[in-house]
């Protein structure tokens, strides 16, 4: 039974990205995604920009009010929060993997802090969301960051994006 949850696991990662299926899962939660743990989510990171500072995703509740809310609010609310760092590696493909506390509809962020301040800095950070529009000028809405989880592992890939003149974010390649 394992071993067809892991297969099937590698197939759907191998469907949503073939580079992917042989990366190195980073963070904290690794093990959700590598193992029979899920519910998890795996993140598939394209475009970084380089390969300086820390990589994080965070878990959100899937609504306006809670998105992007302060993580000791959210948590003294008794409300869905969850952080994972990895430390970015000098090269490979970038999948990074965070547990959900069970299946679901979440809101999910990622933020490359190329400083290492742990403090996001508009001018040089880069983030990205699993819905890979455009950022722009604006803060980020829900509908761009939603993710459905299924009781396994839920692959989906993020471009990240960082400010490009008055723009705002977009890909580094575009």
């Amino acid at each position: 039974m394992i071993a067809k949850t892991l297969l099937a696991t590698a197939i759907a990662v191998a469907a949503v990205n073939p580079a992917f299926a042989q990366a190195e899962i980073l963070g904290s939660d690794r093990q959700a995604c590598t193992g029979n743990g899920g519910p998890a989510i795996r993140v598939n990171v394209t475009g970084l920009k380089d390969r300086t500072g820390r990589l994080k995703l965070e878990l959100y509740p899937a609504n306006e009010a809670d998105f992007l809310k302060d993580d000791r609010d959210l948590l003294a609310e008794g409300k869905v929060f969850r952080r994972v760092w990895a430390d970015t590696p000098a090269n490979g493909a970038v999948s990074l993997c965070i547990r959900t506390p069970r299946a679901g509809r979440y809101a999910i962020l990622f933020t490359h802090d190329r400083d290492g301040k742990n403090k996001f800095n508009f001018w040089k950070d880069g983030a990205g969301f699993p819905s890979n529009k455009r950022l722009g000028r604006s803060r980020p809405k829900v509908t761009q960051a939603v993710i459905d989880v299924g009781n396994g592992v839920t692959a989906t890939n993020i471009r990240a994006q960082y400010l490009r003149g008055l723009g705002g974010f977009a890909p580094s390649d575009s």
